[in-house]
């Protein structure tokens, strides 16, 4: 796992070049070439920490849970949030799932968690939740396109993704890859103790 902290200037080239690799991963989607399996790009697990002077402000997001319903990320103002993009047809969503479920669970009104789900039916993404006792909204997304509005921040290299969001509404934090418990439970740890200091 690396580390990243990133600084706002640094954070526009990454975006500049992610677009691009966006563009040419919508090119070859499903291909299995080098560095895919299955549909999905993998990533290295890199985990980008922003500190509190060099945050962006996190896109609103707004559509629909899975059963149709309204959610928007301006429901949880003042929360520190989790969103993560996941599809149920990806090998690292499926081993990250129980982390995510147990974490979601332990932090409770504390941290608010939600999915954007990526290229999968709502059917079928009812279905991986209620497997692995995921009860936290997710998005319906299947074109992928909400996790394009964190260009200007962090922008999403990979399936999955993970950002945190502080209590202000500023991205602090991407986790590339699979997320791990205590790497994610340390940041939203460090975001609650920022807020509790506020």
């Amino acid at each position: 796992m690396t580390i990243v902290l990133a600084t706002a200037r640094a954070r526009r080239l990454v975006a500049t070049v992610a677009v691009l690799g966006l563009a040419l991963l919508g090119a070859c989607e499903g291909a299995g070439t080098g560095g895919s399996t299955g549909g999905y790009v993998s990533s290295d697990g890199t985990v980008t920490i922003v500190e509190p002077e060099d945050r962006e402000d996190a896109p609103t997001l707004t559509g629909t849970d899975l059963d149709g319903e309204p959610l928007s990320t301006d429901d949880f103002t003042g929360t520190v949030t989790v969103i993560n993009v996941w599809g149920s047809w990806c090998p690292p969503c499926r081993a990250e799932a129980p982390t995510l479920a147990e974490l979601a669970e332990t932090y409770g009104d504390d941290a608010q968690f939600l999915g954007i789900v990526n290229r999968s039916k709502d059917a079928a993404a009812k279905a991986f939740n209620t497997t692995y006792g995921i009860t936290y909204p997710s998005f319906s997304d299947e074109g992928g396109s909400l996790e394009l509005r964190f260009v200007d921040s962090l922008p999403s290299q990979a399936i999955p993704t993970t950002w945190v969001i502080d209590a202000e509404g500023r991205v602090a934090a991407r986790i590339l890859d699979e997320v791990d418990a205590s790497t994610l439970g340390g940041i939203i740890d460090d975001l609650l103790a920022e807020s509790e200091g506020a």
